[in-house]
């Protein structure tokens, strides 16, 4: 069967531009969204009158029949069909005969594409946020079970201050929390139809935008035909949502690699999500997190390479713009991926409650607490930070720690010590002396931990009803 639009061609295609340009290597990934639209686009020519009502429902009937071939991995996608539209219709075509071309009726592929992506996404964001909600859950458990422990907090890479564990895990749940809220939002952006733009003008058949808009669940209509055509601005907003959430996973990976480390001890993972050596026979690598925080550039890269591609386009659409579709299901598989694993990663994995409580013992983390102390006496600031520097380089160079010191050596530096110093120096004192909203005190995380299971609780709703939406 020839091309069907080589009506005005008097050669057939070179192979090589035919190979060069074809998509359905990548776009048949939409098979199914593309069925799904011409169901509803079909179905609306039959209620216009565009098309016999014997038409619509012969062409449904076949339609139906590709997708369930498509379901069970029985077409055979060509090549020469160039992408997932044409052999969408050539299948449907060999299916019900010549009445199957004229389901490409009122519609051209630049509004077919753009139609079947913005379906295509707006699942996949549904189930990103419920994987991110997985994850958040996964964290929010850990840091039940960690509400006591009590590890070094770092900045620069060197212990800063004592913290919960629960309260850098639960940092995390916030960072994930605002990438669903992202996720979310945009999804008001993505549900927006774009079918009935035609190739950049529209059309002159009567069509009804919104009743396929509605059959489609979608909450409205593109307002411009050439924006509706050339817009891949929900594209981009995705790859961005999912670059920041990739960062937030190679965050938290390097400190799980971190945290693993003999030299950490902090944390183990399960042997379940971790490699061995071909050679070494002791070792455990945390692989998982390693790949994770190496595929983070590759989905910065697809942020990249489409915003490269669209800057200097003219509208409506053009060529180039089939350039957005593998970058996007690159990043859809890379994520997809990555929140699969983490969560159930973080669920088994031990926390060294021990190792990290040995830590906070022999550092100078509550150094602040004392400088805080001697304002507490009168002292001011800047003069009590210098007097515990100097109380500092004092223990480094008798090998000592700030609880190992006698009272006549911590009054060497200032008369205003006294026994007190001992209790606020422990580790629980340090912690929960920062009783302030989003501080590290016991009883200020256990209120976090609450609030972030609420609003969890909040957001599932939203899954749940967008998920039953969609389908």
């Amino acid at each position: 069967m020839s091309k069907l639009w080589g009506g005005r061609f008097t050669k057939g295609t070179n192979k090589l531009v035919e190979e060069y340009t074809a998509s359905i290597g990548f776009d048949k990934a939409l098979a199914e969204e593309d069925v799904q639209g011409s169901l509803a686009h079909v179905t609306m020519l039959g209620k216009c009158g565009i098309l016999p009502q014997e038409d619509v429902e012969t062409i449904k009937a076949g339609l139906n029949k590709v997708l369930d071939k498509v379901r069970a991995g029985e077409i055979e996608f060509s090549v020469a069909d160039e992408d997932i539209h044409m052999n969408i219709e050539k299948n449907l075509i060999g299916e019900v005969g010549p009445v199957g071309g004229k389901l490409h009726t009122g519609r051209s592929r630049n509004d077919q594409v753009a139609t079947d992506m913005h379906l295509y996404l707006r699942n996949r964001v549904v189930e990103f946020v419920g994987l991110l909600h997985e994850l958040q859950e996964a964290l929010i458990e850990q840091a039940k079970d960690n509400v006591e422990t009590i590890v070094p907090g770092y900045t620069h890479l060197q212990r800063a201050q004592p913290i919960l564990f629960a309260h850098h895990l639960l940092a995390y749940v916030s960072m994930f929390r605002r990438d669903a809220e992202r996720l979310t939002d945009s999804y008001k952006r993505i549900n927006v139809l774009p079918l009935g733009a035609g190739a950049l003008a529209g059309t002159t058949f009567p069509i009804d935008r919104h009743f396929v808009a509605e059959q489609l669940g979608f909450d409205s209509v593109y307002e411009n035909s050439l924006d509706a055509v050339s817009d891949r601005d929900f594209i981009v907003e995705f790859l961005a949502n999912a670059a920041l959430i990739m960062t937030h996973l190679s965050r938290l990976s390097e400190e799980l690699v971190l945290w693993s480390s003999t030299e950490f001890s902090f944390v183990e993972l399960d042997d379940a999500f971790c490699t061995g050596s071909s050679i070494m026979p002791q070792k455990k690598n945390p692989d998982v997190p390693e790949l994770v925080r190496g595929k983070t550039g590759r989905v910065y890269g697809n942020l990249i390479g489409l915003l490269t591609v669209l800057k200097s386009l003219p509208l409506a659409y053009n060529k180039d713009m089939q350039e957005d579709k593998e970058g996007m299901f690159d990043t859809v598989a890379t994520l997809t991926g990555a929140l699969q694993l983490f969560a159930p990663m973080i669920s088994t994995m031990k926390v060294n409650k021990t190792r990290m409580r040995e830590a906070v013992n022999t550092d100078f983390s509550n150094a602040t607490d004392i400088a805080d102390f001697l304002v507490g006496k009168g002292l001011p600031f800047r003069q009590a930070h210098e007097v515990i520097g100097k109380t500092v380089l004092y223990c480094i160079n008798e090998g000592k720690f700030l609880l190992d010191l006698t009272l006549d050596e911590f009054k060497q530096f200032s008369p205003l010590f006294d026994d007190q110093i001992y209790a606020v120096l422990q580790p629980e004192a340090v912690v929960n002396a920062r009783n302030v909203y989003g501080g590290t005190a016991t009883v200020q995380v256990k209120a976090a931990i609450e609030r972030a299971e609420a609003s969890l609780q909040e957001a599932g709703k939203w899954v749940a009803q967008h998920t039953s939406s969609a389908e």
